[in-house]
């Protein structure tokens, strides 16, 4: 592959990873907002039959958004959002793969003296082991208090990214624990809250009662991927600067930084 073509790949698989990624943060930020703003409207006793509605302005035209707690259409009317988080984690992959697994990213010589294929097995991995840290311990007694959960996030954030700032290059280690947070994401999506979605519709559309805790466990996981996405956004950005972030003596420190302020500008985003 020319070098040429090898940019044109890497720059169009890098557009659409990151206007996949606006669609599906603006969406998920919107309706988080959104629940935020009903659940306000439900703590007032005195609420009206208007005042269950959000109203908006925007494009020249208001809008009144109401909270159903049935299906009132068919099951094909209902509109899913999917696809875009599908698509930005696998334009991410794939640049993954084309910047760091084909390039010459991966290993720093000076951090730890390992093969690529080990380090390829090690990025992989971690994708895959965090996933399945995250999902355990979100259906443990630790998903069901907030400080507890928020805690452990802490912690294994802090170990993950001392662990990959120690085995590949700084760069790569940012990136990589981008990763695992864009697949938490996604497999939150796919694997957690269509499912429940699913079951949801289908109930609905039968006309009986849905278990209220299907549309808690989808809320749940859909509060946690707003929190994940700021820190997403500030690794990605932080690897066009070295000196202040990955570079840094104090590199896998900064890190969590960052992490962290994510999550609580996260906070204020969603109750803005």
């Amino acid at each position: 592959m020319s070098s040429a073509i090898r940019e044109w790949l890497n720059l169009s698989v890098r557009w659409i990873h990151v206007f996949a990624g606006i669609m599906w943060v603006g969406q998920t930020y919107y309706f988080t907002w959104l629940d935020g703003q009903f659940t306000k409207l439900e703590k007032k006793a005195d609420s009206s039959a208007a005042d269950s509605k959000v109203w908006m302005v925007h494009s020249g035209g208001f809008y009144a958004v109401e909270k159903q707690k049935s299906l009132g259409v068919s099951a094909e009317q209902v509109r899913w959002f999917r696809w875009e988080a599908l698509m930005t984690w696998l334009a991410g992959v794939i640049l993954l793969v084309l910047v760091y697994y084909l390039g010459d990213g991966l290993i720093d010589p000076d951090v730890a003296d390992i093969s690529k294929q080990t380090g390829i097995a090690i990025g992989a991995g971690s994708m895959i082991v965090g996933w399945l840290i995250y999902d355990l311990a979100v259906r443990s007694a630790l998903g069901k208090s907030q400080s507890a959960f928020a805690g452990f996030g802490l912690v294994m954030t802090a170990a993950t990214a001392w662990g990959l700032t120690h085995v590949m290059s700084g760069r790569a280690a940012y990136i990589h624990v981008g990763a695992v947070f864009g697949t938490i994401m996604t497999l939150n999506v796919w694997m957690r809250i269509l499912p429940a979605q699913r079951k949801m519709i289908a109930v609905a559309a039968a006309g009986e009662k849905f278990d209220p805790s299907l549309g808690a466990q989808a809320k749940l996981r859909s509060k946690h991927n707003t929190f994940l996405a700021v820190p997403v956004v500030f690794l990605m950005l932080s690897t066009h600067f070295p000196v202040a972030t990955y570079g840094n003596h104090y590199n896998w420190e900064i890190m969590v930084t960052l992490i962290v302020a994510g999550w609580i500008a996260a906070k204020f985003i969603r109750e803005f």
